[in-house]
């Protein structure tokens, strides 16, 4: 029944995960990118409805939320779907919810009746866990979702998919895992260099003394082309021979170029990765101003349609300010960018039409891979590095595969194509490396939040929620990271055993406790003497002066010399001409003692160390000077006084007791001490190898426990909880579920908010959701001139307390509040016009994103202080943000 809903017949794959989920499994199912990994969520879907129970279809972010809703709805009904993020609510309680992950995790710490019935839930984009900024919902959810409910967990490919189907198998029971490394459509690997395109690989390897038989075999042309162009760029800066013609290095062509090469070819769709959103914009208006054209009028009317329908309901008078008239001329030539700082829906709209084979030609930045459905024939990568925020880092195999998913739509292409674009300095086998990995590990980021802690500790007291914590994926793989360790540590435990001393005088082991203190204090002695001598041996070299005639104690220049220069800072020795006419910079090496003047000579001034004449007459200088002096004596004094330094009176005494009480000892007359003591010492180096290993393993195991403890160890102080009891305060802590949670509780608890208006509210909320794209920026953010100024410096004094009370607890959970958008919401929220609030690096769709975020928090605010009047102003300060473009629901 549930296969005659698709006109396709079933991957082998697919059917092995639907029979699984059908006999009452969990599926894993791990699955390259377009392979059709949904149906298996979509049978969920039909199990549920067959059976009366609810699905859950849960996704990482809100737009595959949509879209799969969308989906849904079309196959079964409005009635039947519904759909929650923290933008939407539609018909929550139907049989089939989608939503976002972190909305049933809310739902799951809240106890939230519309739980009731819940059979399945489809975890889609599961490989998320790994976010290092949300992944911890993804494991919250599944290790607190109830026994009853299978879960369909669907991941991008992974290699250590067992791994995460063990641990599945550990908490949720029987747990089928399935992996299928084929690709639907082939994968076509190329690049382009100049207007030509040649094919990345040209058959296998025969393992001739190379790469190893089977593996890929890079093109041969290719590695030409990089060893010419590797000649012509070392080459270029320098004048050719006569007569000889410079060498041309490859010319990269531009992006009209790009996209008229693929059509020519046959190649678009294309979807074109730029690593910056200024450069997908700049893209779009290249290929406009070179003429480029990709649609026929009638393909533009149909396209002008479909948008002037989809942003019917945006205000006229945001349309310029949002670059409508540009962006449309894009898409009616079926060009268009598509990046997070578009509106929301120009975004949707590309996809919708991209989708729908009207634009041949996208320019986006990564995150159209990360999950929205939108396949192309070919995807092009301009470059393999990226700008990560702090530096530009290469491509890994993982995000060279993630991007290159998207080429090869199932059903209408037969082979997909990835177009690496020749850069300067391009290397065929680096591209052909990042092609051919097929090694990308899942690692968990889990680590317990304080809503975290107060939800657990307030359902099921503070061990069991440890014990709980215990069970995630980040433990799992700690715990399996030391296994090896903890065995080696057991080995050499065992390996000790026949070597313990046995000493028919006494106690052997301490007798040995007493030659390795007094080792130890020796050593310790030995070290503060030659520490001390090295002191005085650089305070001396600072008192040198030009013309000092000095013998050199040690190292490869020992001898008579004469400085020329005397130490600086850097380095702190001095420059010198030795006894056979050398000029050298001495090191610190050479001075083991210090050093004193034994005469001076005169330098002239116009004394040349470059002159050999110059250096042979300033060393007979420097003998005749020395003639009359004892220096065999001058060296014996600096002997004795740095012997004297070393001699017994000044030793430790300490020391001499622990000599005594060593030759006392019973063992010290025993025959076989020294034999004895070669077997303890080795026992004492494999006691010192156990646990070394030891304390590793003990870093790891129980590290989320520890972790949870110090957590609540800052609850506890701030009176959240007290034991095993939720207070007031850590109830209303409960219901905030941000990165920020704490300080949100402490300005509520504190009243900072009280008697503020909606929009200096919204300010003061919008530092804890907002977060500045740029870090390096050190200008003042600007700032509303009312109440929310002071407000703003409080919280800020409050986040300081706070991350003191962390550090106490070795934590780091609070990220300093963000004032960047605080006068932007309080424009907004006054009524400004979007052109007015539109300022700097804001774009639209981090507007839009920014105060939907805001909204999100001030609704749980709204919650949180329950009935009184910041509940109120918050109410208000939605309703006051919720307009115009924010207002504007693609969504129903």
């Amino acid at each position: 029944a549930f296969q005659a809903l698709y006109d396709f017949s079933f991957d082998p794959f697919q059917l092995d995960a639907c029979r699984a989920l059908n006999e009452g499994h969990g599926v894993l199912l791990a699955a390259p990118t377009g392979s059709g990994k949904t149906v298996v969520g979509e049978f969920a879907v039909h199990l549920a409805l067959a059976e009366g129970r609810k699905c859950f279809y849960t996704t990482p972010i809100k737009a595959l939320s949509n879209q799969k809703y969308a989906d849904l709805v079309r196959r079964y009904s409005a009635a039947t779907v519904g759909l929650l993020t923290g933008d939407n609510s539609i018909n929550g309680e139907a049989p089939v919810v989608v939503m976002t992950t972190e909305v049933l995790r809310n739902m799951l710490y809240a106890g939230s009746p519309t739980l009731a019935g819940l059979g399945y839930v489809v975890l889609d984009e599961v490989h998320y866990l790994a976010d290092i900024f949300r992944g911890a919902v993804w494991e919250e959810v599944i290790i607190h979702l109830p026994e009853s409910v299978q879960l369909v967990a669907l991941s991008a490919t992974v290699s250590n998919a067992e791994e995460f189907g063990d641990w599945l198998s550990q908490v949720r029971g029987g747990t089928t895992v399935i992996v299928d490394e084929v690709r639907p459509v082939p994968l076509w690997q190329h690049m382009l260099v100049g207007s030509r395109i040649y094919d990345l690989f040209t058959g296998v390897e025969d393992g001739g003394g190379g790469p190893p038989a089977g593996a890929p075999k890079v093109n041969p042309e290719l590695r030409r082309i990089a060893q010419r162009d590797q000649w012509a760029q070392r080459r270029a800066p320098g004048r050719p021979a006569r007569g000889a013609r410079r060498p041309a290095r490859i010319r990269v062509p531009g992006r009209p170029e790009v996209i008229e090469r693929l059509d020519a070819a046959g190649l678009l769709p294309a979807i074109t990765f730029i690593f910056s959103r200024a450069g997908c914009d700049a893209a779009v208006q290249q290929c406009l101003a070179a003429g480029l054209r990709l649609t026929t009028p009638d393909e533009a009317a149909e396209i002008t349609a479909l948008v002037e329908r989809r942003t019917a309901d945006i205000p006229g008078e945001d349309l310029p300010v949002l670059g409508y008239a540009e962006w449309l001329a894009g898409l009616q030539r079926g060009i268009a960018a598509h990046h997070a700082g578009m509106l929301p829906t120009f975004k949707e709209v590309v996809e919708e039409l991209f989708t729908a084979g009207l634009i041949r030609a996208v320019f986006a930045t990564e995150t159209l891979a990360l999950g929205v459905n939108m396949p192309a024939r070919t995807v092009v990568i301009e470059r393999l590095d990226k700008w990560n925020g702090e530096t530009h880092a290469d491509l890994t195999p993982g995000e060279y595969t993630q991007l290159t998913g998207r080429a090869g739509r199932r059903g209408i292409d037969v082979e997909g194509h990835a177009v690496v674009l020749w850069q300067p300095g391009t290397d065929p086998v680096a591209v052909a490396g990042l092609a051919g990995t097929r090694t990308y590990p899942l690692t968990s980021s889990f680590r317990p939040s304080y809503n975290m802690a107060v939800n657990l500790v307030g359902q099921v007291g503070r061990r069991r929620a440890a014990a709980l914590l215990e069970s995630s994926f980040a433990q799992f793989q700690a715990d399996r990271g030391v296994v090896g360790t903890a065995r080696q540590a057991h080995r050499i435990r065992q390996s000790m055993e026949p070597l313990r001393v046995s000493c028919d005088r006494g106690d052997f082991a301490s007798y040995q406790a007493l030659r390795s203190e007094l080792s130890q204090r020796e050593g310790e002695q030995a070290r503060a003497r030659s520490a001390a001598r090295h002191a005085e041996a650089v305070a001396s070299l600072e008192q040198l002066r030009r013309g000092d005639i000095i013998r050199v104690p040690g190292g490869r220049r020992a001898g008579i010399a004469l400085v020329l220069e005397p130490p600086g800072a850097e380095p702190a020795a001095p420059l010198v001409l030795t006894a056979n006419r050398q000029v050298k910079r001495l090191s610190l090496a050479d001075f083991p003692v210090p050093v004193t003047p034994i005469d001076r000579v005169r330098i002239p001034d116009w004394f040349s160390a470059r002159s050999a004449n110059h250096r042979r007459d300033l060393a007979s200088t420097m003998r005749n000077k020395l003639a009359g002096h004892d220096l065999g004596g001058h060296t014996g004094r600096a002997a004795g006084q740095a012997e004297g330094r070393g001699g017994p009176r000044g030793q430790d005494r300490e020391i001499e007791s622990l000599r005594r009480r060593l030759r006392q000892h019973p063992c010290h007359g025993c025959p076989d001490r020294e034999e004895h003591a070669r077997q303890a010492e080795r026992l004492a180096r494999l006691e010192r190898e156990a646990e070394a290993l030891e304390r590793r393993v003990a870093g790891r195991t129980h590290v989320i426990a520890r972790t949870f403890d110090r957590v609540c160890a800052v609850l506890e102080q701030l009176g959240y909880t007290h034991g095993d009891t939720v207070t007031a305060e850590g109830r209303r802590l409960a219901g905030l579920y941000t990165e920020l949670d704490l300080l949100v509780a402490e300005c509520l608890r504190r009243g900072l908010w009280d008697g503020l208006a909606p929009a200096e509210l919204a300010a003061c909320v919008s530092s804890l959701t907002f977060e500045s794209r740029r870090s390096d920026d050190a200008s003042q953010p600007r700032l509303p001139h009312d109440r929310a100024r002071e407000v703003l410096a409080d919280m800020i004094k409050v986040w300081g307390e706070l991350d003191a009370v962390e550090k106490e607890h070795q934590l780091s959970f609070l990220r300093e509040p963000d004032l960047g958008f605080a006068w932007t919401a309080h424009a907004w929220a006054r009524g400004k016009p979007l052109e007015q609030v539109l300022s700097g690096d804001l774009t639209p769709g981090d507007f839009v994103r920014a105060v939907k975020q805001l909204i999100d928090l001030l609704d749980q605010v709204t919650a949180a202080a329950r009935d009184t009047q910041v509940a109120d102003t918050a109410r208000r300060a939605i309703a006051s943000l919720r307009r115009g473009v924010v207002a504007y629901s693609s969504v129903g």
